[in-house]
C-alpha cells in the first residue's frame, strides 16, 4: 500500500476513539438498560436526545419501513441507528436535515405516555419494528426472574413520531439547537456480529451557532491532527490487514517508543522499581484462579497445544505474584516493586479498533507493588510524583478521579476503609482538586484514574494506580512474614503511568500535531549541505551528534537546499543545520528551527551542547 493509499485509509476507517474497558466493571454491551435508556445527564443532553429523535423522524419520512434500533445523546453530540433498503448517500443526509428543520420549525411538544405493557409491545409489534419488541422482550425476561410486575412501556411522541424511550426531552422540537449531520457509519445490533448491521447517522447539536461553528473548527483541526494520517505522513507506523489491530512500527516510530521507554525506566531506577519479564502465554488455570477466565474470556485470545487450554495474556498483574512467592518475604523487604513492560493481547471487536488509541496488541509500562498497609499514603504520594514528572515532560496537566468502594466489593471492609483513607490522604496532601466517584473503584480495588486534556480540549484517560485488596493478595496467597513472626497479606498496587504507549504515543501525535518535544522527537535535527563537497563536513557533524546520544539525520540528496528545508519542516524535524563553504570553513552552522527561526555562525560545539542540554531537560 503506497503512502497516499495508507493516508486515505487512515482519514476514512475506523471506529471513534473509546475508553478501554475497566476489567470486571464493563457492562454487558446492549444490556437492556442502556438500549432503553439515553443517559440524558444534563440539559444539553436532552436536547442532543432530543435531536436523534427528530432526526429518526425525518428518515422514517424518508423510509417509511425503516426498523429503528436507539438514538442516545454522545459526547459532542448524538447518534441513531436504522435498518433501511439501502445505503445512504449524502444527499440523503442534506435530505434529513431538512426533514430535522422542518419538525424544529414546526415546534412539536414531546409528550410522555404510558401503555400497559402488552399493549406497548403491540402498539410496535404492529409498525414492523423488531428492534423495539426485542427491547421489550427483554424486560419483560427480566421481570419474570425477578419476580416483579411487567414495567408500563414508556413512549415519547412529538408531532407523528412515537418512539420507545424512558426520555428525558427539551419541551419541544422548537427548543433544539443549531445542528448537523456528520457521518454514517456501520454498527452492530446490540453490538454482535451475529446480529443485523444498521446503519448508525452521527450528528451534533449546540445551543448557539457560534458553538456549533467552534466545534466543526475544533473538529476540522482534529482531522488535521489525526494520529492515523500523521503517522503514515511522519513514517512512525502502519496497519496492515495481515494482523488487525497491530502497528508496525517504523524506524522513527521505535525511536520515539524507545525514547519514552528509557525516560520512564530511569523513574524507575531512582525509585526503586526491579524489572521483570513474564511469559506471553499461560495456562488457563492462571485465568481462572485470578477470575479473568469467568469475567473476561471472550477478551482474550485462546489457543490450544496438546489437548490443554492456553491464552495470550490480556494484563500482566496475575504473573507477577509468582515471582513475589518464589521465596519467603519479610516486613523489612518491603515494599517490592516490579515493572513490567509486557506485550498484552485483547480480542477487541473489529469495530472497536482505532489506530493506536484502540489496539489488539499493546505494550504498557506496567508495575506491580507490594507493600505493608502502613506503607501505602507514602507510595501513593510518590506514585503521584511520578505522574506530574512524567505528564510534565509534555506539557500535560494531569486530572485525578478517586473511585470509591463499590457496591459488589470483595474483601475486609475495614481494609477498605483503611485503603481508601490513605488514598484520600495522599490525593489532598497535592493541594489540588481532584474528582471523587464514589462507588467507582473495581471490586477488588480503590483506584485513582488520570485524565489528561489535549491541545483540543479533549480529555483521555491514560494512568491508572489501583490498591488491590483481593486478587493478588488472596486469590494467589501473598504473604510476608511481619515484625511478629506472622505470616500477612501484603497489599498491591497495579499502577501505569503512560499506561498503554501504543494509546500514549497516539495521544502525543495528536496533542503536538506531529511537532514533539525536542528531547523526543525521532530525528532532532537534519544536517543539509548545500553541494556535494558539503556532504563529508556534513558527516562528520552528524556523527559528532550521534556520538552524544543525539538523533540526526544527514540530507545527502540531489534536491535544492529549499526542497531539504521543506521536507524537513513537513517531518516535524526541530532543527534543519545548513551547512556551506563559509560554515564548514568556520566549523559553525546556520540553523533554521521548524518556526522557521534561523540563527548563524553557531559552532558545531556550542550546538552539540545545547541540543545535549535541552534534551537531558526534557521540556515540553
Amino acid at each position: 500500500m503506497s503512502n497516499d493509499q495508507q493516508i486515505q485509509a487512515a482519514q476514512s476507517g475506523g471506529a471513534e476513539p473509546a475508553e478501554p474497558e475497566e476489567f470486571f466493571d464493563a457492562v454487558e454491551r446492549g444490556s437492556v438498560d442502556e438500549l432503553l435508556d439515553a443517559g440524558a445527564r444534563s440539559d444539553l443532553d436532552a436536547m442532543r436526545h432530543s435531536a436523534a429523535h427528530v432526526m429518526a423522524e425525518a428518515v422514517v419520512g424518508l423510509f417509511p419501513d425503516a426498523q429503528l434500533g436507539i438514538g442516545p445523546s454522545i459526547d459532542d453530540g448524538f447518534y441513531y441507528d436504522f435498518l433501511l433498503p439501502r445505503p445512504l448517500t449524502p444527499d440523503d443526509l442534506a435530505t434529513i436535515e431538512n426533514g430535522m428543520r422542518a419538525s424544529v420549525a414546526a415546534d412539536h411538544a414531546f409528550v410522555r405516555k404510558e401503555f400497559p405493557f402488552d399493549k406497548g409491545r403491540a402498539y410496535f409489534e404492529e409498525r414492523n419494528q423488531p428492534f423495539k419488541v426485542e427491547i421489550l422482550d427483554d424486560l419483560a425476561t427480566r421481570s419474570r426472574e425477578a419476580g416483579t410486575r411487567l414495567p408500563p412501556t414508556s413512549t415519547y411522541q412529538h408531532g407523528p413520531f412515537v418512539d420507545l424511550c424512558k426520555g428525558p426531552h427539551v419541551a419541544s422540537t422548537g427548543k433544539i439547537g443549531p445542528f448537523k449531520l456528520m457521518t454514517v457509519a456501520g454498527a452492530y445490533w446490540r453490538g454482535s456480529e451475529k446480529r443485523p448491521m444498521l446503519q448508525r447517522i452521527y450528528g451534533t447539536v449546540w445551543p448557539t451557532q457560534a458553538e456549533l461553528e467552534a466545534y466543526l473548527h475544533r473538529r476540522e483541526e482534529a482531522k488535521r491532527r489525526d494520529h492515523r494520517r500523521l503517522g503514515v505522513q511522519l513514517d512512525l507506523f502502519s496497519f496492515h490487514d495481515v494482523s488487525p489491530g497491530s502497528a508496525f512500527w517504523h524506524p522513527k516510530g521505535q525511536r520515539l517508543w524507545r525514547t519514552l521507554e528509557t525516560a520512564i525506566r530511569e523513574v524507575q531506577d531512582r525509585r526503586g522499581y526491579q524489572e521483570i519479564s513474564t511469559p506471553l502465554l499461560v495456562h488457563k488455570k492462571l485465568w481462572e484462579q485470578s477470575g479473568h477466565w469467568a469475567n473476561y474470556k471472550d477478551n482474550m485470545f485462546i489457543l490450544e497445544s496438546e489437548g490443554q487450554t492456553f491464552s495470550l495474556k490480556p494484563m500482566n498483574c496475575p504473573e507477577s505474584s509468582f515471582i513475589y512467592k518464589s521465596k519467603l518475604r519479610s516486613y523489612r523487604d518491603l515494599p517490592l516493586r516490579y515493572s513490567d513492560f509486557g506485550r498484552l493481547h485483547r480480542n477487541e471487536r473489529s469495530g472497536t479498533l482505532s489506530g493506536l488509541t484502540r489496539v489488539r496488541h499493546f505494550i504498557q509500562d506496567d508495575a506491580h507493588i507490594y507493600l505493608r498497609p502502613d506503607q501505602l499514603q507514602d507510595e501513593i504520594k510518590a506514585l503521584l510524583g511520578e505522574v506530574y514528572e512524567v505528564y510534565g515532560w509534555f506539557g500535560l496537566e494531569p486530572r485525578f478521579t478517586f473511585g470509591t468502594k463499590p457496591d459488589k466489593a470483595l474483601g475486609d471492609p475495614a481494609l477498605w476503609e483503611t485503603a481508601e483513607t490513605q488514598i484520600k490522604a495522599a490525593l489532598d496532601s497535592l493541594g489540588k482538586p481532584y474528582r471523587l466517584k464514589p462507588k467507582d473503584g473495581a471490586f477488588y480495588a480503590p483506584k485513582i484514574d488520570i485524565q489528561v486534556e489535549d491541545a483540543l480540549g479533549r480529555e483521555w484517560q491514560t494512568a491508572t494506580i489501583q490498591v488491590d485488596l483481593v486478587m493478588l493478595p488472596e486469590r494467589f496467597d501473598c504473604t510476608y512474614i511481619d515484625e511478629n513472626g506472622q505470616a500477612v497479606r501484603p497489599m498491591t498496587i497495579h499502577r501505569a503511568i503512560y499506561g498503554s504507549l501504543e494509546r500514549f504515543i497516539g495521544v502525543l501525535v495528536e496533542h503536538f500535531a506531529g511537532a514533539f518535544p525536542v528531547w523526543c522527537a525521532p530525528v532532532q535535527a537534519v544536517v543539509i549541505p548545500i553541494a556535494d563537497r558539503h556532504v563529508e563536513a556534513a558527516r562528520e557533524l552528524a556523527a559528532l551528534l550521534t556520538g552524544r546520544k543525539l538523533r540526526v539525520e544527514v540530507d545527502d540528496s540531489d534536491n535544492r537546499m529549499q526542497n531539504k528545508i521543506r521536507l524537513a519542516q513537513e517531518q516535524k524535524v526541530p532543527y534543519m543545520l545548513v551547512l556551506g563553504d563559509r560554515e564548514v570553513e568556520a566549523r559553525t552552522v546556520a540553523i533554521r528551527n521548524r518556526a522557521g527561526e534561523q540563527e548563524n555562525g553557531i559552532t558545531w560545539d556550542v550546538f552539540i551542547d545545547r541540543l545535549a542540554a535541552e534534551t537531558a531537560a526534557r521540556r515540553p
